[in-house]
């Protein structure tokens, strides 16, 4: 199951990757963590990204030592270039080219070159990121061609081969909270499944509004945005039937 080296998650502090992070600390000897403030509307989540680290670290000793230094990156540009309902009070809307107004137009490929340059000088080998092509919202640079063409340039651009990591890929959001329960269980047979689970309802944030006054069985945030709905249905499916999804095809 673990991969020798080490990996850097880009980790914003919701529940997609905190799962990433997860899955990381079970596959590589050193991860490393990096997040992004972009101007975005919900930084909370920002604040909720020590607090989900100081909490992984608490409850999973075996993941403690795995888990090294945390990076801070200044995206900013991204607001500067434009402005949408994630870096301004706008509603939440469907444009006139059919893409949400919540896309933010090259994030996800600015991320990957910031985090791949920090790699390179950290020494690390390989970028993990919760990007999903199966819960698609509308966003290109989610697709795994979009995903496969960024490692193909990373790698050549700096001249030696860097993967990027992309384990919720195929799966959709309850499933998503399948594989933490799996993950968090075998780093600790005895209730860790459950432990993680709860960890990422109480302490992570995803909500675009950026709302942690209203407490849902999944978390918190205003539940009427894109992001609380989709984080809400998959709940739903995943606590209708928890094993509906293979524990095997989710951790290999």
């Amino acid at each position: 199951m673990k991969t020798p080296g080490s990996a850097l998650v880009l980790f914003s502090g919701g529940q997609d990757s905190t799962t990433c992070l997860a899955w990381a600390l079970t596959r590589f000897e050193c991860v490393e963590t990096v997040g992004f403030d972009y101007g975005q509307r919900h930084a909370v989540e920002l604040a909720q990204r020590g607090v989900v680290l100081r909490a992984l670290r608490e409850r999973f000793p075996a993941w403690r030592q795995r888990l090294g230094e945390d990076h801070m990156l200044d995206a900013g540009v991204l607001g500067q270039i434009g402005q949408c309902a994630l870096t301004s009070e706008t509603a939440f809307a469907m444009q006139e080219d059919g893409l949400p107004n919540t896309f933010v137009p090259g994030r996800n490929l600015l991320f990957c070159t910031l985090a791949g340059a920090l790699a390179y000088r950290r020494g690390l080998h390989a970028l993990v990121l919760g990007v999903s092509q199966t819960d698609y919202c509308g966003y290109p640079d989610c697709r795994d061609a979009a995903i496969q063409a960024m490692q193909q340039a990373l790698s050549l651009g700096m001249d030696r081969p860097i993967a990027i990591e992309t384990p919720l890929m195929w799966i959709d959001k309850a499933a998503t909270w399948q594989l933490a329960h799996g993950l968090g269980q075998q780093a600790d047979p005895a209730g860790g499944g459950p432990a993680l689970v709860q960890l990422i309802v109480e302490h992570t944030h995803t909500c675009y509004a950026g709302d942690r006054t209203r407490r849902h069985p999944w978390g918190w945030g205003c539940g009427r945005c894109p992001a609380c709905q989709l984080r809400a249905a998959g709940w739903g499916k995943f606590q209708s039937d928890p094993n509906f999804y293979a524990h095997n095809f989710l951790l290999t």
